[in-house]
């Protein structure tokens, strides 16, 4: 069985604190690829350390790029010939089971991808039709899912593609970072009639452009990426602003105060909308200028509104801010996330199982979750093996005494030490 992890309660006792929130999931694991198709070893500052970026970096050694570690966590990426024959273990992680086959189809030799079970299920087939479409040898058994393996002939011409990413925008960021060290460059056409989670696709394209790669969108549904030498370079990695929610959710569910450090002001990650978000919810957010960039405070009195919102280009954050609707004052929907039914398990299913077992009152849409006030209880919480199903059942463990979160070490996906970081927040 497995074991279950006592939440901390704390009630509305008020919470002042200031938390230092690990490297970009999202950031780090681009910032590897595209360190790995220069043509020169790059430096990657403050990068998180986790089980997705874990497997990033094992998947692209196992093909033959360098990646060394210094004793302050910092990595040296070291680009080199890829090659196989190599076995590449996916977990469940999305951004490697989508972004590292149109790397191997680059190498020279069979590379083989397999992960947990759960990534057998996840959606992997615009990404192989399109290697497939420009000419890349995969062996799928007409599955057009994991496991796979690419008999890569060591180099990738390019040219135009058309994608249905309406389940995943990952797809068109795949096909984006690799695109610079194809032969002709690379084309990417839309065809659905939906794109999720838009903002990770711009953070794409703002990295490519930070190298010095020429992107072209058309019209949102079209990109144009022209092939370029990209050279290494030193980046430092930004906080994680997603994996914040839940470090923000307390400050709206105990009253109080948490500071975030080194929050940038300008920046391509989704969590950067937690802002707006939770201060139409009735909390208090505000910038510090420091020496080293500017801290973000959020404070409340510990009352939180519900809230009518479309959080189609956020989904990652729905469970943190399901979390608190559930504490709520007021009814909440959370619309255009029907995609998330397709994530590490479905989510809103999850959701409303979990939150309506310990008493609480959502109705499930095909795209969204409808919450409304109602008094909970104690419970266990079950994570489902997703990080953020874990984290909300501990914010609902601070207002709810008597909430056990199920596995709780699944956060290790994108938080190297959820449980102490939680801890370390209570204590201050």
């Amino acid at each position: 069985m497995t074991q279950l992890w006592p939440a901390p309660h704390r009630g509305q006792t008020p919470v002042n604190a200031r938390i230092t929130i690990p490297g970009s999931k999202s950031v780090t694991n681009r910032a590897l690829i595209l360190a790995a198709l220069a043509d020169s070893p790059s430096l990657l500052r403050k990068p998180l350390h986790s089980r997705d970026s874990a497997l990033m970096i094992a998947g692209l050694k196992a093909i033959g790029v360098g990646i060394d570690q210094s004793s302050n966590g910092d990595l040296t990426v070291t680009p080199a010939k890829l090659f196989g024959p190599a076995s590449v273990d996916v977990g469940n992680a999305g951004t490697v089971m989508r972004f590292l086959p149109p790397v191997a189809a680059m190498a020279q030799g069979l590379i083989h991808f397999d992960g947990d079970a759960r990534s057998h299920e996840r959606p992997l087939g615009p990404v192989i039709a399109a290697l497939e479409s420009l000419g890349v040898s995969i062996e799928h058994g007409s599955r057009y899912a994991l496991p796979l393996t690419i008999n890569a002939n060591g180099q990738l011409r390019g040219g135009v593609v058309d994608v249905d990413a309406s389940s995943s925008s990952q797809f068109i960021s795949a096909l984006l970072l690799v695109a610079p060290a194809t032969k002709e460059g690379i084309t990417i056409r839309h065809t659905g009639s939906t794109l999720p989670s838009l903002p990770h696709i711009e953070m794409t394209v703002s990295m490519l452009r930070e190298v010095g790669v020429k992107v072209e969108v058309i019209g949102g549904k079209e990109w144009r990426v022209s092939p370029t030498v990209m050279h290494g370079r030193e980046i430092t990695i930004e906080p994680d602003l997603s994996n914040a929610a839940p470090f923000m959710g307390a400050a709206m569910i105990c009253g109080g105060s948490v500071t975030i450090t080194d929050w940038p002001k300008v920046t391509t990650q989704p969590g950067d909308q937690l802002r707006t978000i939770f201060t139409r919810m009735g909390a208090q957010v505000a910038f510090t200028d420091t020496a080293h960039g500017s801290d973000l405070t959020i404070t409340s009195d510990g009352t939180i509104h519900g809230i009518d919102v479309d959080l189609h280009d956020v989904g990652e954050l729905t469970p943190s801010i399901a979390a608190l609707c559930a504490l709520a004052d007021t009814p909440s929907s959370l619309r255009g996330i029907g995609h998330l039914r397709l994530h590490e398990t479905d989510r809103l299913a999850a959701l409303a199982a979990e939150i309506n077992a310990l008493g609480g009152d959502v109705d499930e849409e095909e795209s969204a979750l409808h919450i409304s006030p109602s008094p909970l209880h104690s419970g266990t919480f079950h994570s489902y093996e997703d990080h953020r199903l874990a984290t909300a059942g501990a914010m609902i463990g601070l207002r709810i005494p008597g909430i056990a979160v199920e596995n709780i070490e699944t956060t290790q996906k994108t938080l190297p030490d959820f449980p102490g970081a939680w801890m370390e927040l209570l204590a201050q």
